[in-house]
């Protein structure tokens, strides 16, 4: 990265190792639909089955975008009753300055939240702040430097009423072509997590991640969570993944795009240290876009 480009945001130092870790081992039966208008109108349907559960959610999204004036609506309704709404106006101000309206509201028990934010970013510079209207009110937001492909960031949020910092956390990382490294502590310093990324050839992609939280430290030997992964491309269009971590958490995945449009991942999360129980995870997830 180099000196005028603009920097990731807090959340996603360390999203390399994160998505290799994280993303493509489906547990349960998942379902997106998203299709996409010539006027700038995207619908999207998601649905989950919960493979413990049994338990089917599922929300139908809108987004209206308009381009030429930078706006941006997206409402959503969940199979929880939830109606959410977010209005984004970006580049209106001031370039590279976005605003930010979030509302949530539950009409069966009467709750409803909003919260109202700016984004602002620049060369070197990405930053975000947000007032909980609801809560508190509460400040939140965090902002991030970057040069030449180092990043150092914090993030913090502010209770009003009780006068008070309730939580802040630094991160900082390095970011290659082809490898990257991140180093976060949040919840007030009390949780650390290192992770790096390396694309070892064009098809091998591998990635390894190492947390501890002092809440749940009791002096045992269970403390630490140590992950390791690797992803390896079968060709453009096919990928399997493999993680596991230091209990004996076995992630398996298969991904191929059938074709433009249509793409289908298979996999589940395997208890090696208990295989005899009936505790394993297995699922499939489909996407579908036009």
């Amino acid at each position: 990265m180099s000196a005028q480009t603009i920097p990731v945001t807090f959340s996603d130092i360390g999203k390399s190792a994160n998505d290799l870790l994280s993303k493509d081992f489906p547990v349960g039966l998942k379902l997106e639909a998203k299709t996409n208008t010539n006027t700038g109108v995207t619908f999207t349907v998601n649905g989950h089955r919960d493979a413990k559960t049994g338990n089917i959610h599922g929300d139908l999204k809108t987004k209206y975008t308009y381009p030429k004036n930078g706006v941006t609506f997206t409402g959503s309704w969940t199979t929880s009753n939830h109606l959410n709404g977010q209005l984004e106006l970006e580049n209106n101000v001031a370039k590279g300055l976005k605003l930010d309206i979030v509302t949530q509201l539950q009409p069966a028990i009467g709750q409803r939240n909003a919260k109202a934010g700016v984004i602002f970013k620049q060369p070197g510079f990405h930053s975000k702040f947000y007032i909980d209207l609801f809560k508190g009110p509460i400040f939140y937001g965090d902002a991030v430097i970057g040069h030449e492909g180092f990043v150092l960031g914090g993030e913090g949020s502010y209770d009003v009423l009780d006068g008070k910092l309730t939580r802040f956390g630094v991160a900082a990382g390095y970011n290659a072509p082809e490898y990257s490294i991140a180093l976060r502590t949040s919840n007030s310093l009390n949780s650390y997590t290192a992770a790096a990324y390396h694309r070892v050839q064009p098809d091998i992609e591998v990635g390894a991640k190492i947390h501890w939280d002092a809440a749940t430290n009791n002096n045992s030997n269970n403390n630490v969570t140590l992950e390791t992964g690797v992803k390896y491309s079968l060709d453009r269009d096919t990928f399997i993944k493999s993680r596991i971590d230091n209990f004996g958490r076995l992630g398996l995945s298969y991904t191929q795009n059938l074709r433009p449009g249509v793409k289908i991942s298979m996999g589940g999360i395997v208890e090696t240290s208990r295989l005899n129980e009936n505790v394993h995870r297995f699922g499939i997830s489909l996407n579908l876009e036009s």
